[in-house]
């Protein structure tokens, strides 16, 4: 297993967070290393969408876990290894929102696919997050 995630505040409330995530057509909007992304249906459980990461093949995904306004988890499959998105929301201890965006690969190639993209998951990530946060506090 392979594991990142970055974790921040925000003022911005659940809402706010969620219109950029469940609007996947537009998550280019806040995360630089997506080029295009489509969902097939509702944003929930079972649906599918396709996702091109920038200089990168299309590749599948699908929600396979949806909490409406706190959390959702999108799974897409390489070669003998799944990559888990995973986006939560909770309330800080200071009272404000906490948003965390976490990746976990699974699987007998997470070894090569870890160093493929991994690193470079790691790298952009804290950026997304920023963005994200930073769009929504507007």
């Amino acid at each position: 297993m392979w594991t990142t995630e970055v974790c921040r505040t925000t003022t911005a409330s659940p809402a706010q967070i969620w219109k950029y995530w469940n609007d996947v057509k537009n998550w280019s909007v806040w995360d630089d290393e997506v080029e295009s992304s489509t969902l097939f249906g509702e944003f929930k459980i079972g649906s599918k969408g396709i996702l091109r990461p920038i200089g990168g093949p299309k590749t599948k995904f699908e929600i396979i876990d949806c909490d409406n306004l706190k959390s959702f988890t999108s799974r897409s499959s390489l070669p003998l290894c799944k990559i888990d998105f995973i986006h939560t929301m909770t309330k800080a201890k200071n009272g404000e929102l906490e948003v965390n965006h976490q990746i976990v690969m699974t699987g007998l190639m997470t070894f090569l696919f870890s160093r493929i993209v991994g690193n470079n998951i790691k790298i952009k990530l804290p950026t997304a997050v920023d963005k994200l946060i930073e769009l929504a506090e507007k």
